[in-house]
């Protein structure tokens, strides 16, 4: 029940000595405040990190060949081989539970020689022939026209989707893309779309600077024929490929006579295991967090506990003297515990909202400065708020225990002696 002389009583208690309060609710507040910054900072550097994944489908994995290590069926150590179009459908049919594979070849290089020309403009750009399926496991965001269809692949159609980069590159501005010749290698190509990155970090503006062709057009006009450079594998939700990759290695080892033993013939990024690993790292380093600010709100939760000690201390003869006059201990406990209660998470709330203003700060910044290497959009969620708020209110009562405690168990005959 609300009782407006027990909220004069705690506010007169508070004001008795301000600066005394004020550094007692100090303690509280800095504890609170690193806490939520520290799990902000951990979110920002997760998100940093992750982001160098870029958009592409996280339950998924790269493969290429490499020079074999061991000789096998009369076949030399240290032959090279390369995949074929037709082990795409093999995988496929074979091995159960794959979303997506995607065949893919690659020509030149960002920051390599130029290869791309448009009258008197020129740039070096990364040049990709790939399958339609391919924008399901790299998300782009197509500003203009279209992508890559089945029936481009079919017709081995001279198309290609250019980035935001080669769009700048060999194109004046607000000039027209769709419908314009390119020569790639000397090869002339119709854009038919343009893309840019979805939410692109890190190495956007290298993505940006990309050149999409139907797959079986890049074979033919660069000599790569039925060989495939490398392939992205993806498996379906709920599936991870680092259960299934084995099988496709078995797969290929046995389709291209390699040595089942043989671990360095076949190269591969498993992209599920390092974003699992990257997503273990954070929550580690997240508990990290709670554990340093706890301990940090730990100390200005004692420092209030014994401001407590002193004031029921102060207060002896006022406490002797209700309990002369008929006030139960609990009535007693319950002032102390409201008064802990209330400085505790006052403190605690200005600290969150001080911390939410240097979070807002820091985005701020980094909006205004541009991307940054590893670091991205620190942040807390509402749950963090809400468990903050829980310990706030938990730390409030452990504070007032001990100092009500202390209070109930005065004599009133004893507590009235007290000068």
């Amino acid at each position: 029940m609300f009782s407006r002389d027990r909220w004069d009583e705690i506010l007169e208690a508070l004001n008795a000595n301000k600066f005394r309060t004020f550094l007692t609710a100090f303690g509280v507040f800095w504890g609170i405040t690193i806490l939520v910054l520290l799990l902000a900072l951990t979110n920002g550097l997760k998100n940093g990190v992750t982001a160098g994944f870029g958009n592409f489908a996280t339950n998924s994995m790269f493969m290429w060949t490499q020079g074999t290590s061991k000789p096998y069926k009369g076949l030399p150590k240290g032959r090279y081989f390369s995949y074929k179009i037709d082990d795409i459908a093999a995988i496929k049919s074979e091995i159960p539970n794959l979303k997506y594979v995607s065949p893919r070849n690659q020509l030149g290089g960002y920051n390599g020689a130029n290869n791309v020309t448009r009258g008197t403009k020129s740039g070096a750009f990364e040049i990709y022939g790939d399958y339609p399926e391919f924008i399901n496991q790299q998300p782009l965001d197509i500003l203009q026209g279209r992508f890559i269809s089945y029936s481009d692949i079919n017709a081995k159609r001279k198309i290609c989707v250019i980035g935001t980069g080669v769009q700048k590159g060999l194109y004046d501005k607000d000039e027209d893309v769709l419908g314009t010749y390119i020569k790639v290698n000397g090869v002339n190509f119709l854009v038919v779309g343009t893309f840019k990155m979805s939410n692109s970090q890190g190495d956007g503006e290298q993505d940006a600077s990309t050149i999409y062709m139907p797959f079986t057009t890049f074979g033919q006009a660069f000599n790569r024929g039925e060989n495939v450079g490398w392939m992205a594998i993806t498996a379906v939700d709920d599936v991870s490929i680092t259960a299934l990759k084995q099988q496709v290695f078995d797969l290929m080892k046995f389709r291209h006579k390699v040595d089942p033993t043989d671990d360095r013939a076949i190269g591969h990024f498993d992209l599920s295991e390092q974003f699992g690993r990257i997503n273990g790292l954070f929550s580690i380093l997240s508990l990290v967090g709670y554990f340093v600010g706890a301990l940090v709100l730990m100390s200005g939760i004692i420092g209030i506990s014994n401001i407590m000690l002193i004031v029921v201390k102060e207060r002896t003869k006022e406490i002797g003297v209700r309990r002369a006059l008929g006030a139960s201990p609990w009535s007693i406990k319950s002032q102390i515990l409201q008064e802990s209660l209330i400085l505790t998470i006052l403190s605690g709330m200005v600290g969150i909202s001080f911390a939410a203003l240097v979070i807002w700060v820091m985005n701020t910044i980094l909006d205004s400065v541009g991307p940054v290497d590893n670091f991205a959009n620190p942040s807390v969620s509402m749950e963090v708020v809400f468990t903050a708020l829980i310990i706030l209110i938990v730390s409030g009562v452990l504070a007032g225990l001990i100092p009500a405690n202390s209070a109930t168990k005065m004599k009133p005959v004893d507590a009235l002696r007290i000068e």
